[in-house]
């Protein structure tokens, strides 16, 4: 469907010099993470996170009630940009003294709400990769603006846009890829390391609100408008990340920020397999993407079909398995719609989900990399479910995972034999069951805190092998010495033991020490 007409279609922010003006006033104003989180105190600042407003909302008006000139413009900056309430023209004035509330309101920034108010109609929020201070520029949520969203709605820094940030490799490369940037979020981290920035979107505004967030951080971006690869036909990039509107659904382009106009997760599918064309030699892709599931089918099997015949190395990651009602109601929760109309939406989107024999959508990020010049091994796929809060994925634990699995590749049985590995910090975990002598174990694992799926189960051998790993002695003497323990035959023993090793350096328990 054709995106209708609204006033947030015209572009915002086409103004440089109120871009450079307000980046000004915001800093001068100590609108930074930093400051804003000082001002807010470690409960409310908790508070806000979770999205309860109100006691952020009590502290500014506990700030303007007391009249110190220094927190009385940050205040008035948050209730703006943060916490949308409607503010008399001269606190508006006072707090950004370097542009004009004309001026505001004719690029967009705010607007008029009677009785000489004014509200932002845009989030621009402080925001930090632990390093450097941003700012970034979105549309304000529905749950501040009351009533439906905009077809052209930009989102904010999200929990899928957050995710992607922590999980991408932060390797410096030369040419990087953002599809579908909405407000800009992973083309700034990426600035950080990669030499260019390609940022595409279908939306218009999107591009613009990116156009400004790029400003306001002193960063330029090669910023192109179109569908998927279509922008940069012919192009090769050796880091490409992508948050596109993945949302399983029957293919109606209602909201640009989740719809893409594909039935399904059609659009997840024609990404795979089409990235391979855009992909340098040893070059990533990192893609949020959602899969169906039907009944009686393996998750796996779905992503393995649009895998084949990409050549591309995979690490296909699963972090939730949402069942249609839970899916559809995350979905119509976010659109500002009135309950009435959310759950007219929400039975049509059932009904459809019924007719196509969904009984689930997996979410997750599928991980690509294309083989190096040289590297002439088969595509290896990975797939796992990692669902645990604390282990998401990071930059680094995703780098390592290929490290690893190049170094199973070029490392022969024999090497192996020869080499000294270490065991990495782990804890051994045990399953016991009452039994006529006590507690009697009836499974174990080692885990790996922090690592993303690294888990292996473990039987008494195994335990007594990572117990010996600790990079003084060659694995082949080790095995051997535990088949005289344990009279069996060394062959046999290290026959069996090989395959449970290389899993263990797959998953980051064991590694070759220097």
């Amino acid at each position: 469907m054709a995106v209708t007409e609204t006033a947030s279609n015209r572009a915002p922010l086409q103004s440089t010099a109120v871009i450079d003006a307000i980046g000004a006033d915001l800093r001068s104003a100590g609108y930074t993470t930093d400051g804003v989180t000082d001002f807010f105190g470690p409960e409310v600042g908790a508070a806000f996170d979770r999205g309860l407003w109100w006691p952020a909302l009590r502290a500014t008006d506990r700030a303007l009630a007391a009249g110190a000139p220094d927190q009385h413009r940050l205040a008035v900056l948050i209730r703006l940009f943060l916490l949308g309430t409607d503010e008399p023209r001269e606190r508006v004035e006072s707090a950004l003294p370097g542009v004009g509330v004309e001026d505001l309101a004719d690029n967009g920034v705010i607007e008029p709400t009677g009785a000489g108010e004014w509200r932002s109609l845009l989030d621009i929020r402080p925001h930090s990769d632990g390093v450097r201070d941003f700012l970034v520029v979105a549309d304000q949520d529905a749950a501040l603006r009351g009533g439906p969203v905009a077809p052209d709605h930009v989102l904010g820094i999200g929990g899928a846009s957050a995710s992607l940030a922590r999980a991408t490799i932060r390797t410096p490369v030369g040419r990087a890829l953002d599809l579908g940037t909405g407000c800009g979020v992973q083309a700034l981290h990426l600035s950080a390391h990669c030499a260019e920035v390609v940022a595409t979107d279908t939306n218009e505004r999107a591009l613009a609100l990116a156009a400004a967030t790029a400003r306001l951080n002193g960063m330029s971006w090669d910023l192109r408008c179109g569908s998927l690869f279509e922008p940069v036909a012919g192009e090769r990039f050796d880091l490409i990340v992508a948050n596109p509107p993945f949302v399983v659904g029957d293919g109606v382009r209602r909201y640009l920020y989740r719809d893409s106009g594909f039935s399904g997760d059609a659009l997840s599918r024609h990404l795979v397999e089409q990235v391979p064309e855009y992909l340098e030699p040893g070059g990533t892709a990192q893609i949020m993407a959602n899969w169906i599931v039907r009944d009686g089918q393996d998750w796996r099997d779905r992503v393995r079909e649009w895998l084949a015949g990409t050549g591309l190395h995979a690490w296909v990651v699963q972090r939730e398995l949402a069942d249609p009602v839970s899916y559809i109601s995350l979905w119509t929760s976010d659109a500002g719609e009135s309950p009435r109309q959310a759950a007219r939406r929400g039975a049509q989107w059932l009904d459809w989900f019924d007719e196509q024999g969904i009984t689930a959508v997996g979410m997750g990020m599928i991980i690509l990399r294309a083989p190096r010049r040289g590297d002439d091994r088969p595509p290896e796929l990975v797939f796992d479910e990692i669902t645990a809060p604390d282990q998401g994925l990071t930059g680094p634990e995703v780098e390592a995972f290929f490290a690893r699995r190049e170094y199973l590749h070029r490392t022969s049985d024999d090497e192996l034999l020869a080499a000294r590995l270490s065991t990495a910090p782990v804890f051994l975990e045990e399953q016991s069951l009452p039994g006529p002598d006590g507690w009697q174990v009836v499974g174990a694992a080692v885990r790996r805190p922090g690592g993303p799926g690294a888990v292996l189960g473990v039987d008494e051998v195994v335990r007594a092998l990572l117990a010996g790993c600790r990079g003084e002695v060659p694995l082949g003497v080790l095995i051997h010495l535990l088949a005289a323990h344990h009279g069996v035959d060394a062959d046999a023993l290290a026959g069996a033991a090989l395959p449970v090793v290389r899993e263990a350096i797959g998953r980051g328990i064991l590694y070759q020490a220097e």
